[in-house]
């Protein structure tokens, strides 16, 4: 049986791309920082159980069941993510409805053109201001003001459509 490295590397290497991995999948930064210690705690519980093989691959799974595991709990489906979205509807015409929004909202974006269409999708997969300011070579209050008013004329766009129902982005 081969030996899962220390928990302590696994978690110094793996956490900021397990935490952006759940960030895309539930849409929720705190939420995904729960699902991050839950995984970690789980590969703690299944450590005797690794069979060797890639241990990246192996947490990543965990996440993903973990994730799975909290949306049965909480019976919801997946929200729509306010940049790219994402769903899993119970019905066929939900499921279209969103994917027709998801389409606007992409082409809203391609439309407004960097930087602000970037510091969105950005944020959505899951990156900290600091990092996007770093990237784009913007400051971190850019950044924020412009994930904000991106944010609200989407929404503004997309309620003038009737293409969106919901609190807001």
């Amino acid at each position: 049986m081969a030996e899962l490295p220390e928990l302590e590397q696994l978690y110094k290497t793996y956490r900021t791309e397990l935490y952006r991995y759940l960030c895309f999948l539930c849409r929720d930064p705190h939420r995904a920082e729960d699902l991050l210690s839950d995984t970690f705690l789980r590969a703690i519980q299944c450590a005797p159980a690794w069979q060797g093989g890639a241990v990246k691959a192996w947490l990543f799974g965990l996440a993903r069941n973990i994730w799975r595991e909290d949306l049965r709990r909480r019976r919801q489906a997946l929200p729509f993510d306010d940049a790219l979205g994402l769903t899993a509807g119970d019905t066929l015409t939900e499921d279209a409805a969103a994917r027709q929004t998801l389409d606007r909202v992409r082409a809203l974006l391609e439309a407004k053109g960097p930087p602000a269409s970037q510091v969105v999708r950005l944020r959505a997969a899951g990156y900290a201001y600091a990092e996007i300011a770093a990237k784009l070579k913007i400051t971190e209050s850019s950044a924020r003001v412009l994930e904000h008013r991106t944010r609200r004329w989407l929404q503004t766009t997309l309620q003038k459509e009737g293409l969106w129902h919901d609190e807001g982005l």
